[in-house]
């Protein structure tokens, strides 16, 4: 009987899974649907419970389905089947790297096979296989987003400091206080070690109008490096490197915060700081 987690920020969608997948329950093939409404929520429910399949939204705040996948501990990963608007293109790309997907508004039948499918391939050669295929996916995305995105212009000089605005000022930031900058949902967040003598390391999150290309080319290579399609970090508030899923590492910085390395970074980042 297999254990369902949706996860979806719009509430009719949840509500026409569950009652989609209610025959599957009333037949004594599903025991569990349980459901969360972000990313964040999801990854909680993750590491308190175990569920055999992940009925994932692409799409949502904060974290989006992407996101959500490359922080799910890899030993409570469950299947993954997508529910998703994207466009014929993105479809493509999914079917490429065999990834189960539901294209919205979910057809039952369409649904049903889902499940049939994953129910089929429980054993543990596949489970490796499914895993490899989300790694090449993740693979293929940050790929994309290298390829669209413009060759950042030669920098005349590194930035020093960072200029973010505050409530009702603009606060100066030293860029040694840069712990990482990320991308969630589209908005550019830095995350900054807060100055507080003999307190321990505490971070503080703003919110910049500047993209993570932008961003990039205005700071010192030897001090940050591009981990990931939607992070960057410094590197010297790098504390632990946490081996991950296919090749990848997750990364321990300063402040307790963590970033998911993509596997290629990985090798990369693991070659400037490893002797």
């Amino acid at each position: 009987m297999l254990r369902i987690l949706i996860v979806d920020d719009e509430p009719p969608a949840r509500r026409r899974l569950r009652k989609l997948l209610e025959p599957l329950r009333t037949s004594g093939r599903v025991a569990v649907i349980e459901e969360a409404n972000d990313g964040v929520e999801a990854l909680e429910k993750l590491q308190q419970q175990t569920f055999d399949l992940l009925l994932l939204d692409v799409r949502m705040p904060e974290l989006d389905g992407f996101e959500v996948l490359e922080r799910i501990d890899p030993n409570r990963r469950p299947f993954v089947v997508f529910t998703t608007a994207y466009d014929d293109y993105a479809l493509k790309a999914f079917e490429a790297h065999a990834i189960d997907y539901l294209l919205k508004p979910i057809n039952q039948e369409r649904l049903l096979e889902a499940v049939a499918r994953v129910e089929q391939l429980q054993t543990t050669a596949q489970l490796r296989e499914q895993e490899e295929r989300l790694s090449r996916l993740l693979d293929w995305l940050e790929s994309q987003q290298q390829q669209a995105a413009p060759a950042p212009g030669p920098a005349t000089s590194y930035l020093e400091q960072l200029s973010v605005s505050y409530r009702d000022r603009i606060l100066i930031i030293p860029v040694t206080r840069l712990v990482s900058a990320e991308i969630h949902d589209g908005i550019t967040r830095l995350y900054v070690l807060e100055e507080e003598s003999g307190a321990p390391p505490r971070l503080r999150q703003h919110v910049v109008s500047y993209t993570l290309d932008q961003l990039e080319a205005r700071l010192n290579p030897h001090d940050f490096m591009r981990v990931h399609r939607s992070a960057i970090v410094q590197l010297r508030h790098i504390r632990e490197l946490i081996p991950w899923f296919s090749g990848r590492y997750k990364l321990k910085l300063t402040g307790d915060h963590e970033v998911i390395a993509s596997r290629e970074r990985s090798k990369l980042l693991k070659e400037r700081l490893v002797l």
